[in-house]
């Protein structure tokens, strides 16, 4: 039975392996602590946080997010450790909110590995402060406790950390915030909210266990013939009826920094879509079912396959985050093993030694075989769904290759997702998830011209990335415009010393561009100003509840602005707009595509980098910069490209050309 704690309680724990569970409404950041029997820290080294998210016998999540689970093994904790304080904070500048008076009460529950709560605790009675000690689990005569702290610091982190003692508190405080910032960056932003009837529903996975142990410390494992995360999916079985459900598992994915996605479409019902479609059997008895396109829920097939693909995306993180904890638990218990034997004088040499070392290495690829099985199992099946969603994708989701672009026409309304690329593990690189983000874009995108961590194992000289990087920028402006109606999306191009002139032809020559691409410095004045003073009108209406009082003949379409070489030709002023229009645009219809290297830039400083982490950073290679948000893997990305000798692009183009001019 849970214990359900007050303020100051406590309750003994019997297990040594948990997890700890945050649910917080909007985003948070989670921290741990190791003390000593006064609770005093002492050195950084014994603080768990974003930037250094595992420590011996304790992993804390690598970025903000409503949902946490932290993973906790008392076991593994050094032997001077004797209390673990459990820190939530409120991120700073990320836009949400800056009190915990603000959001709803945290929620944090202790359970075991198979999901059973063992204590819960609901903190209330926060207000103006912005961190918080949670739970402290302590040790005492051997046993370990959990009580209900609730004590919160209107100083954030780094009175907190004074408070126990952490040196240079503040710097740690704000070298947290920062890689939380970076980590709010990088990461994909998780797709709205499913309704729970028609959701790819993830089901309670049992712990991956060896066969003389009692499961991986920090991850779970799907059970065979089944797809990892998804109850009822006709590719497997659920799980045993007599076994109840563990609801905890059925958890929604974490709310991006900005908030939550506004899902409701201005022309859509707002009642719960309806289920996903029937499905093909089994093709045999035993034998998962043929995956179909389109099996999530959703109004339109668009919306299936969108869910579908995220869903995808989902199974595949939590997949791989089981494999990898398996590993991992392998190998620490393969070093406690053989540490054991080195520390036996009598069994230190000789043959008992050697049988023992061997014996602890045999266990330890037993279940690493087992972790890689399960992990294999389910990388086949998505593999075999992925084989039939592609083919069925539509153009705003499909890639340059895929035959739907032959048959391309200018569409009548604004599709819901736009596919950007490719994402990948390094356990599964054959096993592409398309990387769908949602319309009208919320940030902007960079695409980096500089050096970056590719993984393609080629090299490329700086005059490469660059040429690159553009032909990356001319394919995401040619797809952006074939997935608006005609008029609907306007393209503008900075691009002041004319060094991608050459890559931008195929825009400039099918007359797609608003005007000709802007050189030197008095181009960069004439499109910012002109952009920054459409914000400020259209921001003025909307502030007025005038929106219909507009300048007659204004420009109502969506705006994309590419700046191509940045900083070059750009003064302080032009620099100041431009992060106006990254901050200020999204919200009126004004989008900012950016291809830069950012070590061009140095020279302004820290000025740019809230910039920088405004936008999506994307590359014209493939590099593992971008985090999911669920688990925050490293996926490496991989460009949408134009195949070689393909006409698709010029094809498109001309199109909308088309369609414009019959507009008109």
């Amino acid at each position: 039975m849970t214990a359900e704690l007050v303020r100051g309680q406590n309750h003994p724990l019997s297990q040594a392996r948990l997890e700890i569970r945050v649910s917080a409404g909007k985003p948070i950041v989670a921290v741990a602590t190791l003390s000593d029997e006064q609770g005093k820290v002492g050195d950084t080294e014994r603080v768990v946080h974003p930037g250094t998210p595992t420590l011996p016998g304790l992993e804390v999540p690598r970025q903000a997010a409503a949902e946490h689970r932290l993973a906790v093994d008392l076991g593994a904790l050094p032997d001077s450790v004797h209390r673990v304080h459990v820190l939530l904070a409120l991120p700073t500048g990320a836009g949400g909110p800056t009190r915990f008076g603000a959001v709803a009460a945290p929620f944090v529950a202790v359970t075991g590995l198979d999901g059973t709560e063992v204590a819960s605790y609901t903190i209330t009675g926060l207000e103006a402060e912005t961190a918080v000690v949670a739970l402290e689990l302590y040790r005492r005569q051997g046993a370990w406790k959990v009580r209900a702290v609730g004590q919160g610091y209107a100083g954030g982190l780094a009175e907190l950390f004074a408070d126990q003692g952490v040196p240079q508190a503040h710097q740690l405080a704000a070298a947290i915030n920062d890689a939380v910032a970076q980590g709010l960056a990088r990461s994909v932003a998780a797709p709205p909210p499913r309704t729970a009837d028609g959701d790819r529903t993830r089901q309670a996975a049992a712990p991956g266990r060896g066969q003389d142990q009692g499961g991986s410390p920090y991850g779970t494992q799907t059970p065979q013939g089944t797809t990892p995360g998804r109850t009822g999916y006709p590719g497997g079985s659920t799980a045993d009826p007599s076994t109840p459900a563990d609801p905890s598992a059925l958890t929604e994915p974490s709310v991006p920094a900005g908030g939550p996605i506004d899902y409701n479409h201005p022309r859509r019902r707002n009642s719960a879509p309806p289920p996903p479609p029937p499905v093909a059997p089994p093709a045999a008895p035993g034998q998962p079912a043929r995956p179909v396109a389109g099996d999530a829920t959703g109004w339109s097939m668009d919306e299936r396959l969108y869910n579908q693909v995220w869903g995808m995306f989902e199974d595949l993180a939590r997949s791989a985050a089981a494999y990898r904890s398996a590993v991992d638990f392998a190998e620490s218990r393969m070093d406690k093993e053989l540490e054991a034997v080195l520390s036996d004088p009598r069994s230190r040499i000789g043959g008992q030694a050697d049988a023992a070392r061997e014996a602890a290495r045999a266990r330890h690829s037993t279940l690493v075989d087992e972790a890689r099985q399960a992990f294999d199992r389910d990388v086949a099946q998505l593999t075999a769904e992925s084989d039939v969603v592609e083919p069925a994708l539509p153009p705003a989701f499909a890639r340059w290759d895929n035959p739907v672009w032959h048959g391309y026409r200018v569409p009548m309304e604004m599709p819901m997702a736009l596919r950007l690329g490719d994402l990948y593990l390094p356990e599964s690189a054959e096993l592409r998830v398309p990387m769908l983000i949602r319309l009208p874009l919320e940030r902007g995108l960079w695409i980096d011209s500089g050096r970056s961590g590719s993984s393609d194992g080629m090299f490329h000289d700086a005059h490469d990335l660059k040429r690159l990087a553009m032909e990356s920028a001319v394919a995401h402006v040619a797809r952006l415009l074939a997935v608006h109606p005609a008029g609907e999306f306007t393209v503008y191009v900075i691009d002041p010393a004319g060094s991608g002139a050459q890559t931008l032809v195929p825009l400039v020559q099918s007359g797609v561009l608003a005007a000709p691409p802007a050189v030197g410095a008095g181009g960069v004045a004439d499109v910012l100003g002109a952009l920054t003073q459409r914000v400020d009108l259209v921001q003025m209406a909307v502030r007025g509840g005038a929106a219909d009082a507009l300048p007659p003949g204004f420009d109502t379409s969506q705006n994309l602005v590419v700046v191509n070489d940045f900083p070059h030709g750009f003064d302080d002023r032009a620099v100041t707009q431009l992060r106006y229009l990254a901050d200020e645009g999204p919200a009126v219809g004004v989008h900012l595509m950016m291809v830069a290297d950012r070590e061009d830039a140095t020279a302004y400083g820290p000025l740019l980098d809230p910039l920088w982490r405004s936008l999506l950073r994307l590359t014209p290679v493939p590099d593992d910069h971008l985090a999911d948000p669920w688990v925050g893997h490293a996926w490496t990305y991989e460009p949408s490209s134009v195949p070689p000798g393909s006409r698709v692009l010029q094809h498109v183009l001309d199109r909308v050309v088309a369609a414009r001019t019959k507009h008109r």
